[in-house]
């Protein structure tokens, strides 16, 4: 399987995720290559079996670059893709200490349903979408679990 990722990385916790999805994959002997959507064009998306997107959360949604980056890219009609996203972990409000309820988290988490509206515009199918929290900081480090919650998304990807 030839599967196509793109990421748009700002602080390189979404570089680290897929790399380490690049690596699951090749190991199962599947063609996979990777690229910061910077590096490019989304007119010459290179034919695929799979394409995977990979934005930051910026203010809820992915990070402005992805967005426009999936606007402009070409994909066949019924291209498969499969969505990452990674998240400030959900922490305690600093006045209450209270953590934040399933529908506060979802309200600053709309990075996947963002992605999926553009694709689905397209004709794309979805495949899998993962979460990946990001500790402390959009700077990271990425929180314990993160190579189990990729190794899961690869598992669904094949």
């Amino acid at each position: 399987m030839r599967v196509e990722i793109y990421h748009a990385s700002k602080y390189g916790n979404g570089e680290k995720v897929i790399a380490y999805l690049q690596g699951l994959l090749m190991v199962r002997g599947h063609q996979a290559d990777h690229r910061h959507v910077r590096d490019a064009k989304p007119k010459e998306i290179p034919v695929a079996d799979l394409y995977v997107f990979c934005a930051p959360t910026r203010l809820g949604k992915p990070i402005g670059k992805m967005r426009r980056f999936l606007k402009k890219a070409r994909l066949p009609e019924g291209a498969k893709y499969a969505l990452v996203a990674t998240h400030g972990e959900p922490v305690p409000d600093k006045k209450t200490g209270k953590m934040p309820t399933q529908e506060e988290i979802e309200k600053f988490q709309q990075n996947l349903p963002t992605m999926e509206a553009i694709l689905k515009e397209k004709g794309a199918v979805k495949v899998a979408e993962a979460k990946v929290y990001v500790k402390n900081t959009m700077k990271g480090p990425l929180a314990d679990g993160w190579e189990r919650t990729v190794e899961e998304f690869a598992a669904k990807l094949l």
